[in-house]
Formats: C-alpha cells, structure tokens, sequence
C-alpha cells in the first residue's frame, strides 16, 4: 500500500522544484529512458527516510547547481510510485538489489554510476554532493570518460558503509 500522497507532496516537490522530472508509471520510465537513449540521465529513487531528507535530497539539490549537469534529470518515489519503481529496478538496474534513496547515472542507457543507500545512511549532503559532482564531471561531457573514472563512491571509513561491498559492478 502506498505511502499518502500528502505526505510525500513536499518530499517530491524538493527534486521537481530543482527540475528533475516525476516519473509515476513504468510508461513515462520506458519513455525517459528512450528520450536519453544516447544522452546521461540522473534517476533519483525518492523516499520518506530520514538518509533521503537529511543528505540524499540536498546532495542531489548541490550537485545539480555545479556543473556539468546530466542531459536528464528524473525520479521516482519508492513507498508511492509503486509500479514505476519497480519498473524501473527490474528493467534499468537488474542485479542490483532494491535500495532507496537511490541514485544512478546513466550513459547511453547503461548505470555508469551508483550510490546505494549505504553510500548515503551517515553522510553529510556536502559528501554526497561531491560524490555526484565527480561522476557527472567524468560522464556528463561530450568526451570519453576517463579510464579511472569512478562508479561509486570511494568511503574510506567502514563506520560509513559497514565495510560492504557494493553490489553494483561497473559494466566496463
């Protein structure tokens, strides 16, 4: 059952005031997806957490007043848009589990760039800011991506991650 849509109407409003697009069924996800087809697109998965209103959210809100910036910029709200979340994880991110907040940079349609929650739970939005500003300075440009260039944040500290492993792996 899906969060009340009063609710999560201001939580929303924090990415759609910055320009980034809501998308509510897997129909306007297959058509965002096919209108950035050979261009980079932000998808933000939205939620109620407190990681989401605390960092995700104002990290997302820092990195896009930097520069460069993706050619798209869209989001879903996991706990509201149920079916265009789901959509989205099953089509555009298949093997990496369900995580929200969530954020993915796409390159041509493939995930160049991730941060999971765990990349967000316990970071300040500056660090997660600059986490996004360093992924659209490497792939949100006209030239080749350099060959070091990152596909998730580096966390130095195991306070910060619980020392996991992602579970994206770059696709090459």
């Amino acid at each position: 059952m899906p969060y009340p849509k009063a609710m999560v109407e201001p939580m929303r409003k924090e990415l759609t005031r910055l320009g980034v697009k809501e998308l509510t069924t897997p129909d306007e996800v297959d058509t965002a997806f096919e209108a950035a087809e050979d261009e980079t697109l932000l998808l933000v998965i939205n939620s109620v957490c407190g990681c989401a209103a605390g960092s995700a959210r104002p990290a997302v809100a820092r990195a896009l007043k930097a520069g460069p910036t993706p050619d798209h910029e869209v989001t879903v709200f996991a706990g509201q848009d149920l079916e265009a979340t789901d959509h989205v994880r099953e089509a555009y991110l298949p093997g990496i589990p369900p995580s929200s907040p969530f954020m993915a940079l796409f390159r041509n349609g493939q995930p160049v760039y991730v941060i999971e929650r765990k990349h967000i739970e316990g970071r300040e939005p500056g660090a997660i800011g600059a986490d996004l500003i360093e992924a659209f300075e490497a792939y949100c440009t006209d030239e080749a991506p350099p060959s070091d260039a990152p596909n998730r944040p580096s966390l130095d500290s195991p306070s910060t991650d619980g020392g996991l492993p992602s579970t994206f792996q770059s696709i090459g």
